[in-house]
């Protein structure tokens, strides 16, 4: 039997490097899909490339509205939610502390820790009343950083918000450890993400020394690779993986063991 046979699986920045490589993944193992980001066009071309049942929603995640509405997107298409991954986020302009703009630390701090605190919100209301109501089980994982177990040097406004959602991760998961809801959080260091990649093109030094240079303080001197950190994603999110919650998983290197 595949993992997620028969569960279905919101994920938001479903159109992001981790994320399509999630949905791909998912949908193989047998997951009905509710995929979210903010164009609606990449969506499309993303569910049709699935063997999946899904939905798709597209919207911002810093409106509250949109965590709400794919909520009752999963329970009017699907019957309910067993497994969310937030994994929408966004990065920020690698700079000292005080040369951040304010209005853009505000829009990681929305984006990357708010976006988060809607989308569980309305998550764990509906996760907890089905289990009161038939016992099910669920989980939740979201995608922090290595930045939210460390400060990270020029990446201050990304770096408290990731320490928040790691906060907000362990402050779910002891208070719903009793209602049937797991919730973890993974922490990937720098990874191949087109994210990453077009951000290493567009410093002045050439692509290879920029990435030597990013992954410096790297034991394993590289960056991870997409796979790398969906595969841990899944384990989070794994039914079998049933005694785990309020972790945060570092994939990174070995950054945090030194």
């Amino acid at each position: 039997m595949r993992r997620f046979d028969g569960l279905t699986v919101l994920l938001t920045g479903a159109t992001g490097g981790f994320g399509k490589r999630l949905a791909d993944k998912l949908a193989a193992e047998g997951a009905r899909l509710v995929l979210s980001d903010l164009e609606v066009a990449p969506l499309e071309a993303l569910a049709a490339s699935l063997d999946a049942e899904t939905a798709l929603l597209a919207g911002d995640i810093t409106d509250e509205s949109l965590s709400e509405r794919l909520v009752a997107l999963a329970r009017e298409r699907f019957g309910g939610l067993d497994i969310a991954i937030n994994n929408a986020g966004i990065a920020q302009t690698f700079v000292k502390f005080h040369l951040i703009p304010s209005d853009e630390a505000r829009r990681v701090v929305d984006v990357d820790l708010m976006g988060v605190f809607y989308a569980m919100k309305h998550q764990l209301l509906a996760m907890e009343r089905r289990h009161r109501a038939s016992g099910r089980k669920s989980a939740i994982v979201n995608v922090a950083s290595v930045a939210g177990l460390a400060g990270a040097p020029r990446l201050a406004a990304y770096t408290a918000a990731k320490h928040g959602v790691i906060g907000l991760t362990r402050a779910a998961a002891a208070e719903y450890a009793t209602k049937g809801i797991r919730v973890n959080a993974v922490c990937p260091s720098f990874s191949r993400t087109d994210m990453v990649t077009e951000t290493l093109k567009m410093t002045p030094a050439r692509t290879d020394k920029a990435e030597a240079g990013l992954t410096r303080g790297v034991p394993m001197r590289r960056l991870a690779e997409v796979d790398e950190v969906v595969k841990v994603i899944l384990f989070a999110a794994d039914p079998g993986n049933s005694f785990m919650t309020g972790q945060a998983l570092a994939v990174d290197g070995g950054i945090t063991a030194t």
